[in-house]
Order: structure tokens, then sequence, then C-alpha cells
């Protein structure tokens, strides 16, 4: 179930199914790099204004699904007019910018994106645009990333599904009414 905070920018509507926090895993592979699987956690926030902030962190996990090595991180800001085009500002750790455009699909909470524009820092390693689809399907969050180099051609490189985190305390704010020791409630 999508839930529509009060106090959201009505802009941002269209946006909700992303707000909150999410985790899961995925695969990474990209041609000279070695294929894993890594986790994420990702947020989207609001704050009233006009733009959900983002952040998101990976790293990589070992056969056993514990963190071996961080990945990558991200954070941005993601806008949607009202003709449901979406505009992404998102920086990353290697010394990236990006600029990304889309829109969200009609009558489905899916989004596609797809590089306008980049800047890079000398530090940066080889990159020359991306494709993401974002989806919201079955109450997880599922997202692919395609990328390119001058060398290699667009192409997958990430994946992931993501599972919303919900903070127990949330509930517990609706129980107003139990009892101290709770077992009254099931009498």
């Amino acid at each position: 179930m999508i839930e529509i905070p009060s106090d959201l920018n009505p802009d941002l509507v269209p946006l909700a199914f992303l707000l909150g926090n999410w985790e899961g895993a995925g695969v990474a592979e990209f041609p000279g790099t070695e294929k894993c699987n890594f986790g994420q956690e990702v947020t989207f926030t609001h704050d009233g204004r006009d733009f959900l902030e983002y952040i998101s962190h990976s790293w990589v996990l070992d056969g056993e699904g514990k963190k071996v090595a961080p990945l990558e991180s991200e954070t941005g800001y993601w806008r949607i007019d009202k003709d449901r085009k979406v505009e992404v500002v998102m920086v990353r750790d290697q010394g990236v910018v990006e600029i990304w455009y889309g829109e969200l699909a009609d009558q489905k909470p899916q989004i596609d994106l797809v590089t306008d524009a980049i800047a890079r820092t000398a530090a940066a390693g080889p990159y020359s645009g991306g494709k993401r689809l974002y989806g919201y399907v079955n109450s997880d969050l599922m997202w692919v990333g395609e990328k390119s180099t001058p060398d290699v051609p667009l192409r997958p490189y990430m994946s992931a599904h993501l599972k919303k985190v919900v903070d127990p305390s949330e509930w517990a704010k609706d129980l107003k009414d139990l009892p101290d020791d709770g077992i009254a409630f099931f009498k």
C-alpha cells in the first residue's frame, strides 16, 4: 500500500511510492570489474519542498551475505513536473555528477531515466552515460541500471530488489489503547 504523507508537496504525489527506507540485495557486473553480489540501503525523504531527497549506500557481499567492502554511494534530488517528466540530479562518491531525465509511466509506478549531462573529476573512472529503470512491484522497489564508457557500449551493470523497512515505533504509535501487559488485549 502506498501512503501519501499529508505534508508532501502536491507536485510529488506521483512519486510517493518511492518514499521511505528500502533495503535489499542485487548483482553488479561490468567489463573490467569482478561480478559481485551487493547489499543496498536506499532512502527517499521529503521536507515539504518540490523534491525528494535520495541517498543510497551499497556494499559488496560475500557468499554468506556479509558486508565485505563499500561498493558505491549516491545522493541526489528527484523532481517531477505536471507532464510526469522526472528530473534527477545525482552525485556519486566516485567523482561523478549526473543529470537524469525521464518519465513516470502512465498508470503504473515505473520510472525510466536516461543521463542528459555528466561531469567527472580527474579521479573518476571512464563513464559516458547511463539508463535506469525503477519500478514498484508487489510493494517492493526494484531497479536496474545500465551504463556505458568510451570503450563499452551501454549495457546492464547493476540491479537490485529492495524491500521497505518499517520502524516498529511507527506501529507502536497506533496502539494507544494497548494494556501495559499486552495480555489483556487477547482476552
